[in-house]
């Protein structure tokens, strides 16, 4: 079975910083993009940030010039290092991949079980 495990959540106080980290394991042969997600409280789950094996990013524009995707491909980890946190940060965060298991040759998409970022003013 394939997880993905999120770590790194936390309070923290507006200006702050965190830095969140999702580590994939089990038979995986492949990962395509990695990425995290947000769920502020009573509002849609929007996207925050992806990567692609390649190093391709994509940022939402809300986030931009303040937080930084990044990845180790030979540990299966993305990483989110979040500065200058805001309040309006507050939210689940989600970490989500497309990746190939073995055995498998479609690519499917996963979900880590969310963390709790919470930024007070």
């Amino acid at each position: 079975q394939v997880q993905l495990v999120e770590s790194g959540g936390g309070l923290v106080q507006a200006g702050g910083s965190l830095r969140l980290s999702c580590a994939a394991s089990g038979s995986i042969v492949s990962i395509n993009t990695m990425g995290w997600y947000r769920q502020p409280p009573g509002k849609q789950r929007e996207l925050v940030a992806t990567i692609t094996t390649r190093g391709s990013i994509n940022y939402a524009d809300s986030v931009k010039g303040r937080f930084t995707i990044s990845g180790d491909n030979a540990k299966n980890t993305v990483y989110l290092q979040m500065n200058s946190l805001k309040p309006e940060d507050t939210a689940v965060y989600y970490c989500n991949a497309d990746l190939v298991r073995r055995g498998l040759y479609q690519v499917h998409n996963y979900w880590g079980q969310g963390i709790q970022v919470t930024v007070s003013s």
